[in-house]
């Protein structure tokens, strides 16, 4: 059985879980730079530990992961654009990925709808939310989620699941708290009115263990699992 980075990943998320008395979440591996064969050797280890489950693989730009995908083709992963997306990339995002974390606005919901390949599964699609208000940083305002939320769900190619946030990464831990703390309560809400939305991605590596205890339910991991990015 492997025991290198993503056993010890796993094992921290579960006592990250227990610790809150929370399910544990999903893990979504994060790629940005790394190479189909460096991806390939970790699914090799995540189907090793987790022979009956998928692996999710997290991807930031559409040109990048393409071409990853095309040569993983068959490996059973399911695939999550992560990463901000623009207008004129939809129609290949729909294509491409099982997952969309990045949605933000209303242009986007009707392009991925209308590129989606009606003989696939409904794309699953996750509302990025701005939870602080950060100057030049993407995601809709709390304030816009229900209209946002009622947009996705008209439409039946796409799949309403959730929440995704990429907080500030504060020093001061109880800041980061704050903020998870006001995702988990948005979620609350948006599940009132959508109850099949069951997702709340939040977290990565530096502060996963904070998501989990304030309600996550994907986290997003890419330094602990694969070390630090190679400089550019």
């Amino acid at each position: 059985m492997p025991t290198g980075p993503l056993a010890r990943v796993l094992d921290s998320m579960e006592n990250a879980a227990a610790a809150a008395s929370r399910p544990a979440p999903r893990l979504v591996a994060v790629g940005k730079t790394r190479s189909a064969g460096e991806i390939a050797a970790l699914a090799a280890d995540w189907f090793a530990l987790r022979p009956d489950a998928t692996l999710a693989f997290g991807e930031n730009y559409v040109q990048e992961a393409a071409g990853k995908i095309a040569a993983l083709d068959g490996s059973g992963i399911e695939w999550h654009l992560i990463g901000h997306l623009q207008s004129n990339k939809a129609a290949q995002t729909a294509a491409l990925f099982d997952w969309v974390q990045s949605v933000d606005r209303p242009k986007l919901v009707a392009a991925l709808a209308a590129a989606r390949d009606p003989g696939r599964p409904p794309l699953n699609v996750l509302i990025q939310v701005n939870v602080e208000g950060e100057a030049g940083k993407h995601g809709c305002a709390p304030g816009d989620v229900p209209a946002l939320a009622a947009a996705i769900a008209a439409q039946p190619r796409l799949s309403l699941r959730g929440l995704m946030a990429i907080p500030e990464p504060h020093p001061d831990l109880d800041r980061r708290r704050e903020a998870f703390a006001a995702m988990r309560a948005l979620h609350a809400s948006l599940r009132d009115g959508h109850p099949r939305a069951d997702t709340l991605s939040m977290g990565m590596s530096e502060d996963y263990a904070l998501a989990i205890a304030e309600g996550a339910t994907m986290v997003r991991i890419g330094t602990a699992l694969f070390g630090a990015r190679p400089e550019a």
